[in-house]
Order: structure tokens, then C-alpha cells, then sequence
């Protein structure tokens, strides 16, 4: 094998002539001199368009490759400029590096594969790099990749749902694809100005074809869906229905606390206090009632179950509180008919429970009924989008956070968008998994 071809395949490049290699002792690097082929010559460096050459530009420059063992590598080569039509005298194209960029081919495909699947720290001590360029690299990749594919296409159901991605209440609306659970979509902000950018992108005959939407009960979210897809069907997430109920428990249980305090006051003899708290007595049970009271029976231990006892014998507006929730809780592992009507019963229950915060959640849980009824027909959920959003937070946790909420996107995108980037040189998927 010809030395010059080594060279190709060590760097990873195509229809390019090795002319050269040399070791510059100042940059303590491997420089190979290159050239592209003729065929690959005289091209617009931003639309790759055929254009006459306008001059031989501000000399030779060097693009950043692949590391050769333990030193760096260069690629230098000339960098003339061509004058295209479209885009005026600009730097002509090379096979090897995308314009503007001071990288190959292969190490921006390297480094966006370690940022989808380690931290910009590990990142950037492996590839030699500033922690800016890792963000660089990955914004140049996911916009070759975007227009390579559309995300968009071929949608169907949808969830939306939004996530703080950054302190001081910074938040990205995010739709993901049920079908296929990848995210389709993603955007600074959580309104419906912010959501309605969404629709416009995937345009009328697109949103006509969107058959579900699940979300929470935002009312920007729902008025937004109403007006771009009127005869999508509307599914409420079942988890924060469930979490309305769990809330509204332990506000009935912070009530019981109080009065239990209240009595315990009283029988002391007024405003005295002992020095150190009772180990034991009705406030403390209640205090201490919490999980017992918000977890799945199935799930609770020996001491959980005796203090559920506790409050079914001596606090029965909390033992009552409890049957509530657990009773709305069940209707979602129930059919479709016979959810509807277990529904019906729950809301009057709750109507006549005189139990206020659950006579406040029916009229929540009847205004959200039919979208509540059609989440437990279909079976849908946010669970998937609850997943994307779980592995957003870890890649801004991973990242140590991002100054804007571009950089988030792009990661984010490139990472759970469906077209996660390869290894270079590999010609087995796997091995870059």
C-alpha cells in the first residue's frame, strides 16, 4: 500500500492528494501537506456551486484532524477563493472540512459522538480541545444533519410538554413522536406564541394529520392544539392527573397534622411547650404519614401499613382523603367503559365528600374529563416525553450546564433526534454504540 494512501485512510479524507508529511517541532504536530483533486476544485465554499477562481486567497491554512498516536495532526493546504454568483468572492470548498471550520471531517464526527455520549469535560481532555469548540462542533454537525432529514415528517400522535433547562425559570417546549419516541422538536420558552412556531413549521396539511396530542392540562397548550389541529384527539397524562390527587392528599394531611397539634395543645393546658418534642402521639403519626399515604399499597412496608391503620381507626377525613386518591389512581387500569363510568361515580364522591380539596380537584377532573377518558381508550401517556425530558436533564447536568439555549437544543437534538452520530471508519453501526 502507497504511503499517500496510508495517509487517506488515517485521516479519513476522500478525493484528496497527499503531497507531503512533516513533524513541526514548535507545535510539537504532525503536518501533512494536501491538495484536493482536480475534480474537487473550484467549488463555492458555502453552496459547493462550480465557480471561476477569483484569487489564491490569504495563503496556505491548517484544519485540525484525527490525533496520530499520542501528537496532534494537521492538514495544511493552500485556501484559494472563488467568486460564486450567489454568494460573492468567498473561500473555495476542500473535501475534507466543512466551511468556516477550522476541523476535518473525522474530528467533528468524533467529537459530536463523545459529546452525545460523555461530559464536554471528558470531551475536551481527550480530542485536545476548548470547551467552546465541543459547542461549535456540535451546532456545525446538527446543521448538516437537519436538513439531511426531515424530523417532521410523518407525525401522527405527539406529545408536548416543557422543561427547565437552566435556573431563574429558563424553560424549552419540547414535542416528541409517540410512534417512534424520538424528539421532533424543541424551542426556547413555554407559551403558546413559543408551541404555535411549531405548528406553522409543520404547516396545514401536516397538522391535519396529527391524530393525538398528549400533554398536562396547560391551557396554552391546549388552546394552541385546538386552534392547528381541532380534530386531533386530546389525552390527558394520567401521572399528572394522579399527582393532582397525591397534592391535594397531602394538603388534607398537613390540615389533620394542625388539628391534631391544635389538640395536643389543648390538653396540655394552652400555650405551654415541653423542651423536646413527644417521640410518640397522634401529630407525630400524622406528621410522619406521609409516604404511607402517597405511595401504591402494593409497595408499602409493615410500618407503612400499621400507620395507614392508625388513620383509618382515628382520622377518618384523611382515611377518607386517602380512599379518594387511591380510587381515582385505579380508574386508569380499568377498560375504557367501565372507566367511564367509575369516573362518573368518583366525581360525585368527591362532589359530596365535603372534603375541600378534593371538592376543588373534581371540578378540575370534570372540566379535563373527556381528555382523561381518552388517554385511558388509547393508552397513551406522557410517559415517553417524561423520558426525553429525563435524558435533556442529563445531558445539561453531563454538560455542566449551557450558556443559551441553542447549544441545548443542538445536543439535544443530535442526541435523541433519531440520527445520533457514527464513529468515523466504522463500518459495523455497532461498534459505535
Amino acid at each position: 500500500m502507497r504511503e499517500a494512501r496510508i495517509w487517506r485512510q488515517v485521516l479519513g479524507v476522500e478525493k484528496t492528494v497527499i503531497e507531503h508529511v512533516d513533524f513541526d517541532e514548535s507545535a510539537a504536530a504532525v503536518i501533512v501537506a494536501v491538495r484536493p483533486q482536480a475534480r474537487a476544485m473550484s467549488r463555492c465554499g458555502v453552496c459547493g456551486r462550480r465557480s471561476p477562481g477569483y484569487d489564491g486567497g490569504a495563503g496556505r491554512r491548517r484544519w485540525r484532524g484525527p490525533d496520530c498516536g499520542l501528537v496532534r495532526t494537521f492538514i495544511e493546504a493552500e485556501a484559494p477563493r472563488v467568486a460564486c454568483r450567489e454568494h460573492g468572492v468567498t473561500v473555495a470548498a476542500v473535501p475534507w472540512a466543512r466551511h468556516r471550520a477550522g476541523h476535518t471531517y473525522s474530528f467533528d464526527q468524533t467529537v459530536a459522538w463523545l459529546a452525545t455520549h460523555t461530559s464536554k469535560a471528558a470531551t475536551c481532555e481527550l480530542m485536545r480541545t476548548a470547551w467552546r469548540t465541543v459547542g461549535a462542533i456540535v451546532d456545525r454537525v446538527w446543521a448538516d444533519t437537519e436538513p439531511a432529514r426531515d424530523p417532521l415528517a410523518g407525525l401522527r400522535r405527539i406529545g408536548i410538554d416543557e422543561i427547565s433547562y437552566k435556573k431563574g425559570h429558563k424553560y424549552l417546549t419540547v414535542v416528541v413522536d409517540h410512534d417512534s419516541g424520538r424528539l421532533v422538536w424543541a424551542a426556547p420558552g413555554r407559551d403558546a406564541a413559543t408551541l404555535s412556531g411549531f405548528f406553522d413549521l409543520l404547516g396545514a396539511d401536516r397538522c391535519a394529520r396529527i391524530t393525538h396530542v398528549t400533554s398536562d392540562a396547560a391551557g396554552w397548550i391546549g388552546s394552541v392544539v385546538t386552534r392547528y389541529c381541532p380534530d386531533a384527539v386530546r389525552c390527558a397524562d394520567p401521572f399528572h392527573v394522579v399527582a393532582w390527587a397525591t397534592e391535594a392528599l397531602d394538603t388534607v394531611r398537613r390540615a389533620a397534622w394542625n388539628r391534631a397539634r391544635a389538640t395536643e395543645t389543648a390538653s396540655r393546658g394552652g400555650g405551654w411547650k415541653p423542651r423536646r418534642r413527644p417521640k410518640a402521639g397522634p401529630a407525630r403519626t400524622v406528621k410522619r404519614s406521609r409516604w404511607a399515604l402517597l405511595k401504591n399499597p402494593d409497595t408499602l412496608n409493615a410500618q407503612q401499613r400499621a400507620t395507614l391503620r392508625w388513620i383509618e381507626l382515628h382520622d377518618p377525613v384523611l382515611h377518607r382523603g386517602y380512599l379518594l386518591k387511591e380510587s381515582l389512581r385505579l380508574i386508569f387500569q380499568l377498560p375504557a367503559e367501565q372507566a367511564a363510568t367509575e369516573l362518573d361515580r368518583w366525581i360525585d364522591w368527591a362532589r359530596r365528600c365535603r372534603i375541600p380539596a378534593f371538592v376543588a380537584l373534581q371540578k378540575s377532573i370534570l372540566v379535563h374529563k373527556p381528555a382523561i377518558l381518552a388517554a385511558i381508550e388509547h393508552g397513551l401517556s406522557n410517559g415517553r416525553i417524561e423520558s426525553v425530558n429525563t435524558k435533556i436533564r442529563l445531558i445539561t447536568r453531563r454538560g455542566f450546564g449551557f450558556h443559551t439555549p441553542e447549544a441545548v437544543i443542538a445536543l439535544a437534538m443530535l442526541s435523541l433526534g433519531g440520527a445520533r452520530p457514527q464513529l468515523p471508519g466504522r463500518t459495523n453501526p455497532r461498534m459505535s454504540q
